[in-house]
């Protein structure tokens, strides 16, 4: 029989003993206790780069917009396969169902991003994350790297769906020049981060890492996507490919995100280390921002050679203008062009969705799992 008054008895005496013991280390390891005490993660110790607190403690949180930006990825999850494709098929394989010059745009639209989130991926995972000492940010960042990951699988369902030649679209950024073009743009600035080598803690390799950063948020996703987004979207507006544009909107949605979490970094690492905001340096970002504008109008000249639904390229050269005025300033830089405004101000709508109907009707859908996003 057990006698539950003495396993009492024995369970009270353990406890005393653990006590007495743990009063004992205390009394005679003080410094210890101490030094278990400093290495706690201080609010004001952490810092986006170079910071010395534990990277694997979230918590106490210091950068909330980085966190709440990853709440609001989780949120707005998706995958292609949700997306029916079945009009887009039957238009394509249609002999009059798309002009050569809508043909020329699709293909082309998908032989630039079939890489370029693979690059964005490549560059988050084997970048920037390790020189990001912030562990809310790490959060979103791996979130993003899922998101690029999400984004290469629905421009791959895409083509799979339509029967297009993948060896031609998979090739196209070594083939096509104006797309090559950006891509070996980009290359260096991926290359920076991703060599084992090399390290933050100097003003020149802290530059190196901001100067990348800038790339990626303000003219990767912040302006070598947009050409492809309008006119992906345009065929959309006219009833056209709708599949696959309810995939670009999705697709637009998480990158204007990506692109604000960027910028959001860029302005907190120069607010931590004002020194790397020199003039030199900006003057740097201004020519590399006017050389990436240059490239993609190239870019949409040759995806649009003729004018082609109710688009032609030259305003595109206006579009760019503007967003390359909106992301300059974004970052603290001033305009780069005169008076430029947006020819395209139904793509604000396209970033701006939560609970309703779609865009293009294909079917009912709701944009978040859960809570309410909201766009500054």
């Amino acid at each position: 029989m057990i006698n539950w008054e003495n396993n009492a008895v024995n369970q009270s005496e353990k406890d005393r003993i653990l006590i007495d013991s743990m009063a004992n280390k205390i009394e005679q390891k003080p410094d210890e206790i101490k030094d278990e005490l400093v290495r706690r993660v201080k609010v004001e110790d952490k810092r986006i780069i170079n910071g010395g607190t534990d990277v694997n403690q979230l918590v106490p949180f210091k950068y909330k917009w980085a966190w709440e930006k990853y709440l609001s990825g989780c949120a707005n999850h998706w995958m292609p396969q949700e997306i029916n494709m079945s009009r887009d098929i039957a238009l394509w394989k249609s002999s009059d169902g798309l002009t050569e010059d809508e043909r020329r745009l699709v293909k082309r639209n998908l032989g630039f991003f079939v890489t370029a989130d693979s690059l964005a991926a490549n560059n988050i995972v084997l970048g920037t994350y390790r020189h990001i000492t912030a562990p809310e940010c790490r959060q979103y960042l791996l979130r993003q790297a899922f998101e690029e990951a999400i984004h290469t699988h629905a421009y791959q369902y895409i083509v799979e769906s339509l029967g297009l030649d993948e060896s031609e679209i998979f090739n196209a950024y070594h083939e096509i020049p104006s797309i090559r073009d950006k891509d070996e743009f980009l290359i260096p600035f991926i290359d920076t981060l991703t060599n084992p080598n090399f390290k933050t803690g100097t003003q020149d390799g802290d530059q190196q890492l901001l100067r990348s950063l800038i790339v990626f948020s303000c003219l990767m996703e912040g302006l070598f996507f947009y050409v492809g987004f309008v006119q992906i979207l345009a065929l959309g507006r006219q009833n056209k490919m709708t599949g696959s544009a309810e995939q670009y909107q999705y697709i637009l949605r998480d990158e204007s995100m990506h692109c604000n979490f960027g910028i959001d970094l860029v302005n907190t690492i120069k607010l931590e280390n004002p020194d790397l905001w020199t003039n030199q340096f900006k003057e740097e970002i201004v020519s590399i921002f006017h050389e990436a504008v240059s490239l993609e109008y190239r870019y949409a000249e040759d995806t649009m050679p003729r004018g082609v639904l109710g688009l032609n390229s030259s305003m595109f050269k206006t579009y760019l203008r503007f967003i390359a005025n909106r992301r300059a300033q974004q970052i603290g830089l001033p305009k780069l062009f005169d008076c430029e405004e947006n020819p395209f101000p139904w793509m604000a709508e396209m970033v701006d969705l939560k609970k309703e109907k779609n865009f293009f009707e294909t079917r009912v859908i709701d944009y978040q799992v859960g809570g309410a996003l909201q766009w500054d």
